[in-house]
């Protein structure tokens, strides 16, 4: 399983409209965060997700984790902020 940090800055222009007063991150801004990380660091193209849950919401300057495992034809992640549970999922590789 290889862990990497999951950049998320606390000022991403997605937390001001995802919710006035109480933001959290889309789950398509942590998908496609997750998506660009495992592509630089595998140096392979991802050609979707084919399984996404969203567990827990990430907050405004939480420091966010991707752990993933990569099979022949996909990518098992998990999005964790310490032990908590945000994301987990599978992407289908192209």
């Amino acid at each position: 399983m290889t862990s990497l940090p999951l950049p998320l800055a606390a000022d991403h222009p997605a937390f001001a409209g995802h919710f006035p007063g109480q933001p959290i991150a889309p789950g398509v801004v942590l998908l496609d965060q997750a998506i660009l990380l495992v592509e630089a660091s595998e140096s392979l193209r991802i050609k979707g997700i084919a399984a996404a849950k969203f567990l827990s919401p990430a907050l405004p300057g939480e420091a966010l984790w991707l752990d993933y495992l990569r099979t022949e034809d996909a990518i098992r992640f998990e999005i964790r902020s310490a032990a908590r549970k945000i994301a987990s999922g599978r992407m289908v590789l192209a």
